[in-house]
């Protein structure tokens, strides 16, 4: 191996958000140098200028810091091997390319945009494969001086031999045999002088000492380039992993048209992290057990690239949702809380402060019955401001004509209780039940509708607790001022 210590990068473009793609990228590889003691380098593959997108880098790395994925090198923590931006290594890449160009494993390209055009359109014609023609490959010494002293523009292309087989040793997928007739003459240093990422990713992998490479399935097809670079050059080679697609759920690769691929998306609409991280751990990857919730600590402990699927993986939001709801009944109420006040802050409810105790009563009652922390908040309503509207079907199936006269007696016994426990409501309502001589569930289901307008919610004795005894008084007095059933 390269190096005895297990040395993997997370290598993307600031061309924008970072895609749940790129965080699984990330992620398997935070996840395998952690389980192997090795070494995570974060590093920025900005020599794309066109695609540059400003506060893409920063917003890149907050993600990564929301989600947990700290990195042991890169920008803002350094390192031995930097920089860690490839747009500050031009120097690096131009020493090595005038290395490949010496030993006749590239040569410089002059001609247009509009003959490689042309020979892309002649080529179709013909259903060629498109590639380069080599055209430029044959020119001699003199010609290359006289066409840079005319200011002429070049790019500079990987020689690729005819006819030779290219084997890459992929962990994922075992051997993949490729024919070098069917590889491109690369441009490797762009007529602006940045390199491209085939050309960058192999100086930096070597130099950073990177052992094992794991990235998407859709640079697989561009591994051959790679191999023949790390063999011109007289490199050992990482080993590869190549990991599987991404799908939407009509198996057509994951993208904007059909949901939400940013992570910073997901983050917005309330999802916890531990449960992102949980979700795209699992998009092609399992431990060959039955479990399905996972803590980060527990991913570290069984990851293992022997483990990826080669198959796509489907991105179900669905499960995603479960596994939301599933971290946060984990989490501590505490916990809970501190998250829950902050969605009150950016809420219609901002002004009004309510007490710690309250709010974990809230959450204690509600915990089993939502998905997202905004939940708290919009399946309960009726804990942050009294109902001015009754749910109609409710009222037609529950709201009879001796409701109200019932519902007078039960706020009659309500009153008599000095500092109710939730055991001191039930006895009140089951005793008036008796009293009356009819069901629990005549008092019940009325009652729940006065207090909250709905017909639905958390124990209802469990809702009495927590509203207190004077403002259930208050909400029975409303609902017998205002329902009138037809």
């Amino acid at each position: 191996m390269i190096n005895d210590v297990v040395r993997v990068r997370f290598a993307p473009s600031p061309t924008g958000y970072l895609h749940v793609g790129g965080l699984r990228t990330a992620l398997y590889n935070y996840l395998f140098a952690k389980h192997n003691n090795g070494v995570f380098v974060l590093r920025i593959e900005d020599t794309d200028r066109n695609r540059y997108v400003e506060g893409a880098v920063e917003n890149l790395i907050s993600t990564m810091k929301w989600n947990g994925l700290g990195y042991d090198e890169g920008p803002e923590v350094g390192g031995e091997y930097g920089p860690y931006f490839q747009s500050q290594r031009l120097e690096i890449y131009n020493k090595h390319v005038n290395e490949l160009i010496a030993k006749g494993n590239a040569y410089r390209c002059f001609c247009s945009a509009e003959r490689i055009q042309k020979l892309r359109e002649e080529q179709q014609v013909q259903k060629l494969q498109a590639k380069y023609d080599k055209h430029c490959l044959n020119l001699t010494k003199e010609e290359i001086e006289n066409k840079i002293q005319a200011g002429e523009q070049f790019v500079i292309r990987l020689n690729v031999p005819a006819n030779q087989r290219i084997i890459i040793e992929d962990i994922v997928r075992g051997n993949v045999e490729f024919n070098s007739d069917t590889v491109d003459d690369q441009i490797l240093i762009k007529s602006d002088g940045f390199p491209t990422y085939h050309l960058a990713n192999v100086v930096d992998d070597h130099l950073m000492k990177i052992t094992h490479v794991i990235r998407g399935e859709e640079w697989l097809s561009s591994t051959p380039k790679h191999v023949l670079l790390y063999d011109f050059l007289g490199w050992e080679k990482p080993k590869f992993a190549h990991l599987p697609l991404l799908l939407n759920p009509d198996k057509s690769k994951l993208s904007k048209r059909q949901g939400d691929v940013a992570v910073e998306d997901y983050q917005k609409k309330g999802y916890l992290k531990e449960a992102l991280i949980n979700f795209v751990a699992l998009l092609g990857w399992n431990a060959g057990d039955d479990v399905e919730i996972y803590e980060i600590e527990q991913l570290i402990e069984k990851f293992s690239l022997e483990r990826v699927n080669k198959a796509g993986a489907v991105f179900n939001v669905e499960k995603l949702d479960w596994l939301n709801f599933e971290h946060l009944k984990k989490k501590p109420n505490a916990e809970i809380l501190i998250m829950l006040k902050e969605e009150l802050k950016h809420s219609k409810y901002a002004e009004i402060n309510f007490s710690d105790e309250y709010l974990l009563n809230v959450i204690d009652s509600m915990k089993e019955r939502v998905n997202f922390v905004k939940e708290f908040i919009d399946k309960s309503f009726y804990y942050f401001e009294s109902p001015t509207e009754f749910d109609e079907k409710v009222i037609q199936k529950s709201w009879k004509e001796d409701t109200p006269q019932q519902l007078t007696e039960l706020r009659s016994a309500f009153e008599k209780i000095d500092n109710p426990k939730k055991e001191d409501f039930e006895n009140a309502l089951r005793s008036t039940a008796e009293k009356l001589n009819v069901g629990a569930g005549k008092l019940i289901h009325p009652l729940r509708l006065a207090v909250s307008g709905t017909g639905q919610g958390p124990g209802l004795f469990d809702l009495l607790y927590t509203l207190g005894k004077e403002e259930v008084i208050k909400r029975i007095n409303t609902a017998l001022e205002t329902i009138k059933p037809n």
